[in-house]
């Protein structure tokens, strides 16, 4: 069967002008036609979005579709960044075999049992946290700013090593290099990080401590081989950025979801121990992450029968597979009870989310505290009034108004 050609290109923002802030009607408008579409989102050039739960599985597991953009020679997706940023260096830009090489150094030292070790710490933060937060019987607070942000930022950068003062600087550089407010600010960002990471490693090198960030500077593994200068660099970038913005989103959108949906919520408040497939059907349902990072089309390719030119960019939405009633049934019902195997949350394939059991740890662990502390727990602002993290990588408010 020949592959077709894409039909027109598809305006989101002309499908719906409340698309960032409800995408799934348009992903179901887009699935019904196709899983492949040409499109222009509302924070970039034109892609070829992958919407059907089939397709994109497919596609995170297509060697044709490469992370790699620096060595491609297309810098098209990171246009406010140098080439030869070491922030760059990392496992989630790369392919095989620099991916295997650089994920099989790291996973020697974010294991499992390093992340069950930290569940006690993420409790006593979580706790400390609410406390502040209910101190001299308030009622009402920002769940972004007083829980989700500061529990994940604390969580990840004392996993690293990284200094309490220096936490409010990365999160700064973190907003930016994901969810650029401009060009010229996710520019500074990457500068600034640029400068900071090689002076945090240097005084690691020199004085290791428990932390993750020192274990991997020490890290060789059984052929001698280990981490460089500019791998350890991009490595921490990495880790820091995605290790905590999925995890504020997690317990952001968690949250609203319960909220919006009080059955639900009253189901979980009964029965507790439903925490861990609650937190599964939240990551389907409204996950922390919109789309996988863009992938670059190494020649032409045949994507669900659609016709994918080489050296297109290629996008595959997450969110929209999670919603896919060719997988789930009534995919747009929030079911805390519902069967989830199968979503595409974290990603799929190679470059499937290394730290999402700390995501998911996280995850449960403020909820489930969150709902036992605030029983009464409600939303105190209107959803249409909610800031929206901009862009189609991450899904997320910018703030969470809750009262109690």
């Amino acid at each position: 069967m020949c592959a077709r050609r894409a039909g027109r290109t598809i305006d989101l923002l002309r499908l719906s002008a409340n698309f960032t802030r409800d995408p799934y009607p348009v992903y179901e408008k887009l699935r019904a036609q196709g899983p492949v579409h040409h499109v222009r989102p509302p924070d970039g050039p034109e892609v070829y979005l992958v919407v059907g739960h089939e397709a994109c599985r497919a596609a995170l597991t297509d060697p044709r579709l490469s992370r790699d953009w620096r060595n491609s020679g297309d810098m098209s997706q990171i246009v406010n960044a140098a080439p030869d940023d070491p922030s760059l260096a990392h496992m989630a830009l790369s392919d095989p075999p620099d991916h295997t090489r650089l994920r099989r150094l790291v996973t020697r030292e974010f294991t499992s049992r390093r992340i069950d070790g930290l569940a006690p710490r993420v409790q006593e933060i979580t706790d400390s946290l609410l406390d502040d937060m209910t101190a001299g019987g308030r009622r009402r607070a920002d769940l972004v700013a007083e829980l989700a942000l500061p529990l994940a930022m604390t969580v990840i950068c004392e996993l690293l090593g990284v200094p309490e003062l220096d936490r409010t600087s990365f999160h700064r550089w973190s907003n930016e290099i994901l969810a650029p407010t401009s060009p010229e600010a996710e520019a500074g960002a990457y500068t600034e990080q640029a400068a900071y990471l090689p002076r945090l490693i240097d005084a690691k090198r020199a004085a290791p401590g428990d932390d993750l960030l020192s274990a991997l500077i020490h890290t060789v593994d059984g052929d001698g081989d280990r981490l460089s200068p500019d791998e350890l660099i991009g490595m921490c970038s990495l880790l820091l950025i995605a290790g905590h913005e999925t995890t504020v989103n997690l317990i952001g959108n968690g949250t609203r979801a319960l909220l919006a949906h009080p059955d639900q919520l009253a189901v979980l408040q009964e029965d507790p121990t439903l925490i861990d497939n609650a937190i599964e059907e939240i990551l389907r349902y409204d996950g922390p992450v919109e789309s996988a990072q863009e992938r670059l089309a190494l020649q032409d390719i045949t994507l669900a029968g659609t016709l994918v030119p080489a050296g297109s960019t290629v996008r595959i939405v997450l969110a929209a597979a999670d919603r896919d009633a060719a997988r789930f049934d009534a995919p747009d019902s929030f079911d805390i009870r519902r069967e989830t195997s199968g979503h595409i949350a974290f990603g799929h394939g190679l470059h499937h989310c290394l730290g999402a059991p700390l995501g998911r740890l996280e995850g449960r662990t403020a909820i489930r505290t969150l709902l036992e502390r605030c029983p009464a727990l409600a939303a105190d602002a209107d959803p249409a009034t909610l800031t929206w993290v901009p862009g189609m990588l991450l899904r997320g408010v910018r703030e969470l108004p809750v009262r109690w």
